[in-house]
């Protein structure tokens, strides 16, 4: 988002009489959806079933089980109304789920979104991301994203610093993924970020309802083929029920089209 919008979102609010940037809470006839103003969702749920996963770009960021289908450690950046939190605790039994939260007014909503209580398995930290991560060396297969405030991806969460922190982070063959804004023009940078940092491994999907751009970055010595993605994502399908074969064919569309652009030997992808 820009700042100049931003700015608009704030002076509108404000005339309403609410308080920007305070997360609220908001009921519908099936759903009940986290807030930080009256113009933009974090997240939603659907009250008979509290783990499906209702955001479509929620649903994107799944496409890490193509990378790594069995994780033992996912850590997650962002509770929001903890949709991925839910979702991994529940359809991953042998993992521990941890996520990171900097806002305790978030957490506090936790009971309203049918958030799993702290145990061996799930917990939630109450702390910056940018500190978490800063000293754990190899502590997770899967690292997710979502950090976001009233005001978008905060800096210091789309810093190189920060990426490197995550991929340091991360086990040999685990796999990052990022939630990024289409509207943010910061976009481009965040995503050549990560592809620094992972060597060049970098895979791009969109969930165009909510505009979002799913960045996944992989720390593996070789990339799967594409023949072997489509077939993981099928498997995920026919298991899961959740179709990641249609983000899999936007990831082969983006690769394809930087692939043109840049030097083939720059991405170590066999796209045969």
């Amino acid at each position: 988002m820009s700042s100049d919008h931003n700015q608009l979102r704030q002076a509108l609010v404000q005339r309403r009489g609410e308080t920007y940037g305070t997360p609220v809470v908001i009921e519908g006839l099936r759903t009940r959806s986290l807030q930080f103003d009256a113009f933009g969702i974090q997240s939603k749920m659907h009250k008979s079933d509290p783990v499906k996963l209702e955001l479509s770009y929620t649903r994107a960021m799944m496409t890490f089980q193509l990378f790594h289908p069995d994780p033992r450690n996912i850590q997650i950046v962002g509770l929001g109304g903890g949709s991925l939190s839910k979702y991994c605790f529940h359809k991953f039994p042998s993992a521990r789920v941890t996520t990171v939260e900097v806002d305790e007014r978030v957490i506090a909503l936790r009971d309203r979104f049918a958030i799993p209580p702290d145990s061996e398995r799930f917990r939630i930290v109450h702390a910056d991301a940018m500190d978490y991560f800063q000293e754990k060396v190899g502590i997770a297969d899967v690292i997710l994203l979502d950090g976001y405030d009233a005001f978008g991806l905060p800096a210091g969460l789309s810093s190189q610093y920060f990426y490197d922190c995550c991929h340091t982070a991360l086990r040999n063959s685990g796999v990052l993924v990022a939630n990024l804004l289409n509207s943010d023009p910061q976009l481009p940078l965040c995503l050549e970020r990560i592809r620094r940092v992972c060597d060049g491994k970098l895979f791009r999907t969109v969930a165009r309802r909510e505009g979002n751009t799913i960045a996944i970055g992989i720390k593996q010595a070789n990339a799967p083929r594409w023949h072997e993605l489509y077939a993981r994502a099928e498997g995920v399908t026919r298991s899961t029920g959740l179709d990641l074969y249609r983000y899999v064919k936007k990831m082969e569309r983006y690769h394809r089209v930087e692939s043109a652009s840049t030097d083939p030997s720059s991405f170590s992808l066999a796209i045969k």
